[in-house]
């Protein structure tokens, strides 16, 4: 099935400043936020802490709620609505205890201001902030090693500088999906990481069918530059990409409006990566081709 001709003859290349250009718009944006909010807004995986869902038979007052907590000393933790209004999620900084008992002293001092009846406490989650730290570390090198491993794969199946352009583009696709959470205001968790993961092995896909094409066609090259080889290599593998891309998009499309609140920001950052990767296979990956052979292969 094709849904572009494969003899297309879009010019890709001829639009790289600009698309280096917001790539490079985006980034900085990303980063800026991060600064701005000093950081990443880390989830209870990473931060440590103590996570509390209530349900509600009715909807409640955040305020309420807050001045129930402030009866128990919590008054700094952090209240929002999950999903619907009935449903409560608490943050707080205290990690000693056990869950079950947390849970309920919530509970019971939430009953100072509201039916304590009308409340059931959902699920407890908690983690230190040794194995917070820990856990950070850990995903760290996981993402590391998942480099390491595509820089070592590449380099076999290709040649060097094509591994350093996957990499780039793996590197600008992360940035921005971190840098999206960031603006959105959005926790930073270890299902964030496993969408990170997920988004580096779709995106090293694209970018490996498209590389896989330019190979062929340059051993056929003849007097035709690397710019218009690259070109001609996209718009070949175009309908393929689209295909994918899209059937793909479609799946993290409805997981995202109908998976419910415990995958959304999974779903979210899928969403960003697919679009992103699919981007950055054409326009950030095969740029940096053309900047490889200009810049360290002038005789070819």
């Amino acid at each position: 099935m094709e849904l572009i001709k494969s003899d297309t003859s879009f010019d890709f290349m001829g639009k790289s400043r600009i698309a280096i250009t917001l790539s490079a718009l985006m980034i900085l944006i990303g980063i800026a936020s991060i600064i701005f909010h000093g950081g990443l807004k880390y989830g209870i995986d990473f931060s440590g802490g103590t996570l509390v869902q209530l349900k509600f038979k009715t909807a409640p007052s955040l305020q309420d709620v807050r001045d129930g907590l402030k009866s128990m000393g919590l008054d700094d933790s952090t209240i929002q609505e999950f999903g619907s209004p009935n449903d409560i999620l608490i943050r707080v900084q205290r990690t000693d205890g056990k869950l079950e008992a947390v849970g309920e002293d919530i509970r019971n001092a939430l009953g100072s201001k509201l039916n304590k009846e009308d409340i059931t406490v959902e699920r407890v989650e908690m983690v230190g902030p040794k194995v917070g730290k820990d856990l950070r570390e850990k995903a760290l090198l996981a993402i590391i090693y998942a480099i390491i491993g595509i820089v070592l794969y590449i380099s076999w199946r290709f040649e060097f500088q094509y591994a350093l352009a996957a990499i780039i583009a793996l590197i600008h696709d992360v940035m921005i999906t971190v840098g999206s959470f960031s603006l959105l205001d959005k926790e930073f968790t270890l299902v964030t990481i496993a969408s990170i993961l997920t988004i580096i092995g779709y995106s090293l896909n694209d970018t490996i069918v498209v590389f896989d094409r330019v190979r062929e066609n340059l051993r056929r090259r003849g007097k035709l530059l690397l710019k218009d080889i690259i070109n001609t290599s996209i718009n070949q593998t175009l309908s393929r990409t689209l295909l994918t891309s899209g059937t793909t998009l479609i799946v993290v499309v409805a997981l995202f409006f109908l998976g419910g609140e415990i995958i959304h920001d999974f779903s979210f950052a899928l969403l960003v990566g697919i679009i992103v990767g699919t981007y950055s296979s054409i326009f950030i990956a095969s740029v940096f081709l053309i900047y490889w052979e200009s810049r360290f292969s002038p005789k070819r």
